[in-house]
């Protein structure tokens, strides 16, 4: 019996492989770990090319890789899968989202002088939502473009920072 793929299930599997890869960047940044210190860190059982093709979503990852994977980093193996409400959990093939959502202890914690901008930021979008005491904060696309804004900068350049500060909660999800 031979089965046939079709061009929407090939495109369908490329972007999930993007999505997960752009998850598995996600969590090694907020490790601070490049890819040769992922490689380092792991006494070479993690090889620098293999962790960066799998980022890509050039390699696929076998369940147990991405389980090791997981244990690897200490975060549970769904940490470094897409969203339930990503596009490619439900097999459509509509671009890749980013998606910011922000640890607001480490929020809360930073020293930087610039983030008093987000910390007043944060907290006007907590009192709208009536979720003072929530741990996270999910960023939706118009209050991202609104925080890019308040910096004078892109938004693009703001992900960066808030990578930078570590205030990225593990659900984040930037795709490049």
């Amino acid at each position: 019996m031979t089965s046939t793929v079709s061009e929407d299930e090939v495109v369908a599997a490329d972007g999930y492989a993007k999505a997960l890869g752009a998850r598995l960047r996600a969590v090694r940044a907020q490790q601070h770990l490049s890819l040769q210190g992922v490689e380092r860190k792991s006494g070479g059982r993690w090889k620098a090319v293999v962790v960066g093709s799998y980022e890509r979503g050039d390699r696929a990852v076998s369940v147990q890789r991405l389980a090791e994977l997981a244990d690897f980093y200490g975060v549970p193996v769904s940490d470094l899968l897409p969203p339930d409400d990503s596009p490619f959990s439900s097999g459509s093939t509509a671009p890749p989202l980013s998606r910011i959502v922000l640890n607001l202890d480490n929020v809360g914690n930073l020293t930087d002088g610039h983030a008093d901008i987000l910390r007043r930021f944060v907290s006007s979008i907590q009192r709208q939502r009536g979720n003072l005491g929530a741990r996270s904060l999910p960023v939706r696309h118009e209050d991202l473009n609104t925080l890019a804004l308040m910096y004078d900068t892109s938004i693009e350049a703001l992900t960066e920072r808030l990578v930078r500060w570590q205030v990225l909660a593990p659900e984040s999800v930037i795709i490049d």
